[in-house]
């Protein structure tokens, strides 16, 4: 009995540890209700990762891919989407977000192929003590929607990757999960260098395999490349 309640135990506490990204606000609008404008993900009920980057897992987690939200949020090119994160980033990592344009609605869209570019990829404090995140901790983060992408639906793909296990292969614990947007007032001036989930990550890059803890890193290389820089 007692070492089932501990299995339990310990089972209860990974499950805090890990989180998801359920909902989305922007401009006034937002989810009233968890994968409203979210596509439901596969870990929505054991809040667990993704660790192989080459599983088809990494284009959104969805639980039922195929399965849209039940509606799409809009947004204005050059405001701010806030992914919700439940119940917060508990493991110290990168965030990094990335926009895939539709060709009809976001709701049909499947988001596979070269069709993804990053807006955005935070960076971490190096010190001679130690690495830190700016999300870590964070159940909020706030995204600048580029004032440069063309007007039309999208999805919008937040990942957030745990390092704290990443000295080994597929060590790296990614959190990921898609919202359906709508653009208006974008300019269309953009270029972006487009890339694939999965197929922008190897498990050897060096932002996935790396030991965040002891010899403290001088310097982290996010995967994915840089943002879209307007």
């Amino acid at each position: 009995m007692k070492a089932t309640f501990g299995l339990l135990a310990l089972a209860g506490s990974l499950a805090h540890a890990h989180y998801t990204i359920p909902r989305v606000s922007s401009g006034g609008a937002s989810s009233s209700s968890d994968w409203q404008h979210v596509r439901r993900t596969e870990n929505y009920q054991h809040n667990g990762p993704v660790t192989d980057v080459r599983s088809s897992a990494m284009t959104c987690y969805e639980l039922q891919p195929g399965t849209p939200a039940p509606e799409t949020l809009p947004v204005s090119a050059g405001g701010t989407l806030t992914f919700q994160i439940n119940p917060n980033i508990y493991h110290p990592g990168p965030v990094n977000v990335y926009m895939a344009k539709a060709p009809g609605s976001a709701a049909d869209f499947d988001g596979k192929g070269n069709v993804w570019f990053k807006i955005y990829s935070d960076k971490p404090t190096i010190t001679s003590q130690s690495i830190t995140f700016p999300s870590d901790g964070a159940g909020s983060i706030d995204v600048k929607i580029p004032s440069c992408i063309a007007d039309g639906e999208y999805l919008v793909r937040f990942e957030q990757i745990g390092l704290h296990s990443a000295s080994g292969t597929n060590g790296a614990q990614l959190y990921i999960s898609c919202a359906q947007v709508k653009v208006s007032g974008g300019s269309g001036s953009y270029s972006p260098n487009l890339m694939s989930f999965p197929g922008a990550y190897s498990p050897n890059d060096p932002g996935l395999l790396i030991n965040i803890y002891w010899p403290i890193p001088t310097q982290y290389i996010s995967p994915g490349g840089a943002a879209l820089q307007c």
